[in-house]
């Protein structure tokens, strides 16, 4: 991803590339960063750098009257909150920033069965297998995707995901039927797409030139296998890696190996299964079963 595409970079932006680039930023990071500050620079109609304290607080009034979503807006000051404090040093303005309590929603998950029916309606073997990772291993869009030959270790039966969100590797499982419809899939996969890419750095998914395909075409093909399945709910791609960890928690595997697996950082992220996982929601005993059965154990006392 090259964020310096521009000939008319200005001074500006090349500073702040720097800036974020020696502090190890990531390309993601970085773009959202940027486009973040076009966004208030264009709302003052001059430099960022003649910005004052007014202005900081004016737009932030006007991304919340404008509708912005919390996190829209908490992610834009976020960009505009290291132009101000590492680019130019300007820690008045920092100062006037502020972020939003983003609502705590719990995350929509499938059941088994509506996991199932999406598989069996995979337009593709291609799609199945895309669509068999990301809910059997709890892999991203971008993981599935990026995928090489040399991250498959079927000996160990171990997927190893290099290098995702947050710049960590980790290791999955392999199960195996997975490793079944990868060499499946294998058979039928275009070398022709290689451009001359061999061994364990040939992409398992090719799309042109010996690049992988887009993460945007796996999110196609799912929502295709969705509707094809009858599925009503708002359904994303992502919510294969929901249902993958609620199911695992609802068979009783320990929340610190279902973190591993998904790569969280902090056990509280992946905690909020547990508000989902209705297998064992509906298995809690409420407390007014207990109040209805001594109700009935008093009656049968008092009875003559």
């Amino acid at each position: 991803m090259n964020i310096q595409r521009s000939k008319n970079i200005t001074p500006l932006r090349a500073r702040m590339i720097a800036d974020m680039t020696a502090r190890n930023l990531g390309p993601a990071s970085q773009v959202g960063h940027l486009r973040a500050c076009k966004r208030f620079a264009a709302w003052l109609e001059r430099s960022p750098e003649t910005a004052e304290p007014d202005d900081v607080r004016d737009f932030q009034q006007h991304l919340i009257e404008t509708g912005t979503s919390i996190c829209t807006r908490n992610r834009t000051m976020t960009g505009v909150k290291f132009l101000f404090r590492v680019t130019l040093r300007r820690h008045d303005l920092v100062a006037e920033i502020f972020s939003l309590k983003e609502p705590v929603k719990i995350p929509l998950v499938l059941s088994r069965n509506e996991v199932k029916r999406i598989l069996l309606m995979a337009p593709s073997l291609k799609a199945r297998v895309m669509l068999s990772l990301a809910y059997g291993c709890g892999m991203r869009a971008g993981e599935v995707v990026r995928l090489r030959v040399g991250d498959i270790d079927g000996e160990q039966e171990i997927i190893r995901i290099v290098q995702s969100k947050g710049r960590k590797d980790r290791n999955v499982m392999l199960p195996g039927d997975i490793l079944g419809l990868l060499r499946d899939w294998w058979k039928e996969r275009p070398s022709s797409q290689d451009n001359g890419v061999a061994g364990p750095d040939r992409v398992i998914f090719p799309g042109y030139n010996g690049k992988h395909l887009s993460p945007r075409q796996i999110s196609r093909l799912f929502k295709q296998a969705a509707k094809a399945a009858a599925i009503t709910k708002p359904v994303t791609l992502h919510t294969l890696r929901h249902s993958f960890a609620t199911h695992l928690l609802e068979r009783g595997v320990d929340i610190r190996v279902i973190q591993a697996l998904l790569g969280h950082t902090k056990l509280t992220t992946t905690a909020r299964y547990a508000s989902v996982a209705t297998g064992m929601i509906s298995a809690v005993e409420s407390p007014l079963d207990n109040l209805g059965q001594t109700k009935r154990k008093k009656s049968k006392k008092g009875a003559p």
